[in-house]
C-alpha cells in the first residue's frame, strides 16, 4: 500500500496536503541528519518534581499491569507455555531498566510492552525471538542514520491506520477471549463487562478535555489523579477488579476456576523444553551452578 500511495503521489491523484500522499512530511527526511551519534544526557540534566514522579509512577502502574496482561497472550499466539513468575518479573524488570536507559538517552518514549507489536505478532504468525533482535538492529541503525530513520516518517497516515484496524481488533479479540473462562450468562458478570468497559471511555476521554476539572488546591494531587483517571487501562481494571470483588459470585462464576487451571503462572508443573522457553540466550548452566541465584525473584 506505500508503493501504490507512491504511485498515486507521483501522477497526482491527490492533491497537495493530503495524508495519503507519500511527500506530506518530505521536510523532514530533507532535515534529518546523514549520520549522528546519540548519547546520554544530550538534552541536559534531568529535572525531578514531585508531581511529574507520581504523574510517571501512575504511568508506570498502568504499563505494568497491561504488560502482565501482554505475556501470556503472547504464549497463547506462540503456542508456547504459560509464562512463569520469574519470566514476568525479568520482563517487567527489563522494561523499568529500558525506560531508565531511555530517559538518559533524551527519548519521549517510554519501553513497555506495545500492544501494537503484539497484534503484529498474531498478524504475521512470526513469534521468533530472532526476528525481534533483527529488528532492534536495524533500529539502531536507523537511530544513528538520520535519513534512513526517517524515511519512515514519509508512511502515509492511512495505511498506518488500516494497519492499526487489523491489529488493534486482534489485540481486543485476544483480549476478549478471556471470557471463555466466565460464566455469561449470570447478568452479574454481564453487568462487571459492560461497566468496566464502558465507563472508561466516557470518564478518560472527558478528564482529557477537562484538564481543569480536578482542583483540589494541591497541585501535586490534580496531576495525580488527572493522570490516573485519564488512564482507560487503569480505569477500567479498578473497575472490574471492585466490581468483582463486592458483587458476590462463585469461582466458577467468575471464571476463575476454569482460569487456575489454564493460565496458572508456576514453575513446577513445566517440562523440560517449556521451561527453557524463558531462559537466558546463554549462561543459564552457569547460573544454576549458584545456590543464591534460586533466591532471585527473576
Amino acid at each position: 500500500m506505500w508503493l501504490v500511495c507512491g504511485i498515486l503521489t507521483a501522477t497526482d491523484v491527490f492533491g497537495p496536503g493530503n495524508p495519503a500522499r507519500t511527500d506530506v512530511r518530505i521536510k523532514v527526511l530533507e532535515d534529518a541528519p546523514w549520520f549522528r551519534i546519540p548519547y546520554p544526557l544530550q538534552f541536559g540534566m534531568p529535572t525531578f518534581t514531585v508531581s511529574s514522579i507520581l504523574g510517571m509512577l501512575a504511568g508506570v502502574l498502568a504499563c505494568t499491569v497491561e504488560s502482565i496482561s501482554y505475556y501470556p497472550t503472547v504464549a497463547i499466539m506462540c503456542n508456547a507455555a504459560s509464562p512463569p513468575v520469574h519470566a514476568i518479573n525479568r520482563g517487567i524488570g527489563t522494561e523499568g531498566f529500558g525506560c531508565v536507559l531511555a530517559g538518559l538517552w533524551g527519548c519521549g518514549n517510554g519501553t513497555n510492552t506495545f500492544g501494537e507489536n503484539v497484534g503484529a505478532i498474531g498478524v504475521t504468525k512470526i513469534g521468533s525471538r530472532r526476528v525481534i533482535q533483527w529488528a532492534a538492529v536495524i533500529m539502531l541503525i536507523q537511530g544513528v542514520f538520520g535519513k534512513l530513520g526517517a524515511c519512515f516518517i514519509l508512511i502515509p497516515d492511512p495505511v498506518i491506520g488500516g494497519c492499526f484496524c487489523v491489529m488493534f481488533g486482534l489485540i481486543t479479540a485476544f483480549g476478549l477471549s478471556a471470557l471463555q473462562y466466565v460464566d455469561l450468562r449470570s447478568s452479574r458478570k454481564l453487568y462487571i463487562i459492560g461497566i468496566s468497559l464502558f465507563f472508561p471511555l466516557v470518564l478518560c476521554p472527558w478528564i482529557q478535555d477537562h484538564p481543569n476539572a480536578i482542583n483540589t488546591g494541591v497541585e501535586i494531587i490534580d496531576s495525580t489523579l488527572s493522570v490516573l483517571l485519564g488512564t482507560t487501562i487503569l480505569v477500567g481494571s479498578v473497575i472490574g477488579c471492585l466490581l468483582d470483588h463486592i458483587i458476590p459470585g462463585t469461582k466458577d462464576e467468575r471464571g476463575i476456576t476454569l482460569w487456575s487451571k489454564e493460565m496458572a503462572l508456576n514453575t513446577n508443573e513445566q517440562t523440560t523444553d517449556e521451561a527453557s522457553t524463558y531462559d537466558f540466550p546463554i549462561g543459564m548452566e552457569t547460573l544454576r551452578k549458584w545456590k543464591f541465584t534460586y533466591y532471585l525473584p527473576f
